[in-house]
């Protein structure tokens, strides 16, 4: 009996929602846990936790998550404070900002990437030295 709720705590991870390949949603995604999406998907979606577009996914959207898992199509903006896969048999279009980025090969993202976190680097390309010292000819 002990074993059976320690087993349950460690399928937490398990897909809380699936939305099928003939699936159609538009709006707002707000959840916990972990959800699937192999249907098409248009507008945002909010969590902390995970989200996993399938190889038949297909999603016009704002996407803000914990880790987001890609292996479909993905057009949009795509914010991860965790990680971001994309899989060899994704697409993804549009802005990413994430700490950790894999991309397998066959995976395609076109589009931005910020993985500097919180902090704005500015890196000089000249040091001021060089700036301020006259033309020698």
């Amino acid at each position: 009996m002990w074993k059976e709720k320690t087993d349950m705590k460690k399928n937490d991870a398990e897909i809380k929602a699936y939305m099928g390949e003939d699936t159609i949603f538009n709006g707002l995604l707000n959840f916990t846990g972990t959800v699937r999406i192999d249907g098409k998907f248009e507008g945002q979606v909010i969590t902390e936790d995970t989200l996993i577009i399938g190889e038949t996914g297909h999603l016009t959207a704002e996407i803000s998550a914990g880790t987001v898992v890609c292996m479909g199509y993905v057009e949009g903006t795509v914010i991860a404070s965790q990680k971001i896969e994309i899989h060899s048999t994704s697409k993804v279009v549009g802005n990413i900002k994430s700490p950790a980025l894999h991309i397998e090969v066959g995976g395609v993202f076109d589009g931005t990437c910020d993985m500097s976190g919180k902090e704005t680097k500015i890196i000089p390309l000249v040091t001021s030295e060089e700036m301020q010292a006259p033309n020698q000819t």
